[in-house]
Formats: structure tokens, C-alpha cells, sequence
């Protein structure tokens, strides 16, 4: 089983792309991430399905990458994103092969995009085996 935990704002965001409220221009900036799931595939070997929404523009502006980072900041594991997702929001990406260290039982999702690098929702991902 697997939990998380949102910000005030994540649970707003999460909220509307779970209700299929479309997140426009007046939200664009960063790529937030409002959903992951961690399955345990192996020992120590993890697959994340990660729910990004961003006001992707095209070719120039786009989320272009997730990484899977260890508490410390560490990246575990990054999906590159090789296409624009502009009528595909929010959009849900996996990411295979995932070794998670002996003791981490927390995660962190965090979104990329072309322009703005990062600094969008990142989302806490407990991992329960």
C-alpha cells in the first residue's frame, strides 16, 4: 500500500484534475505533479505512476522529465518526457526499475518542464511493500 501526502494547494490541484477541471493558462507556470503511486515489482525495485499537470504549450514550453528523489534530495530515478502533452492534462507517465536503498520508506515525485526547470508541487510518496 501506498500513501501521500499533499499541500494545501497539491489537494486544490489534485482535487480539479480529479474532477476533470481543466487547468488553463491562469495556472501555467512550473510542472506540478498531483499523483504517485509507488508498487513494489521486486525487492528493493520499484514502479512509480506519476500524474503530472502543466499548461504544456508545445515544442517550446513543455514537462519534459519526473525524477524520483530520496528524502536528502538524491535522484533514485528519472522519466524523460519526449513529447509535448498539450491536450492530454493532467497526464500519467511510469517509471520501471526503480532500485529504492535498504531503509528509505519515503519518497518524492517532482516534475520538470522547458522553461521553468523545476519548482512545481512535488508530492511525498510513502512506500509501503
Amino acid at each position: 500500500m501506498m500513501k501521500f501526502r499533499f499541500s494545501k494547494f497539491g489537494r486544490a490541484v489534485a482535487l480539479a484534475a480529479a474532477l476533470g477541471v481543466f487547468v488553463g493558462p491562469a495556472m501555467a507556470g512550473e510542472a506540478d505533479v498531483v499523483g504517485a503511486k509507488g508498487t513494489e515489482t521486486a525487492p528493493g525495485v520499484w514502479r512509480f505512476d506519476v500524474s503530472i499537470v502543466h499548461a504544456d504549450e508545445g515544442w517550446d514550453l513543455y514537462s519534459d522529465k519526473f525524477d524520483i528523489l530520496d528524502t536528502e534530495g538524491n535522484i533514485l530515478g528519472t522519466r524523460i518526457l519526449v513529447h509535448p502533452h498539450v491536450n492530454e492534462q493532467p497526464f500519467t507517465r511510469s517509471l520501471s526499475g526503480v532500485e529504492i536503498p535498504s531503509g528509505i520508506t519515503t519518497v518524492v515525485a517532482r516534475a520538470h518542464d522547458s522553461v521553468h526547470l523545476y519548482g512545481g508541487i512535488e508530492l511525498t510518496v510513502i512506500l509501503t511493500p
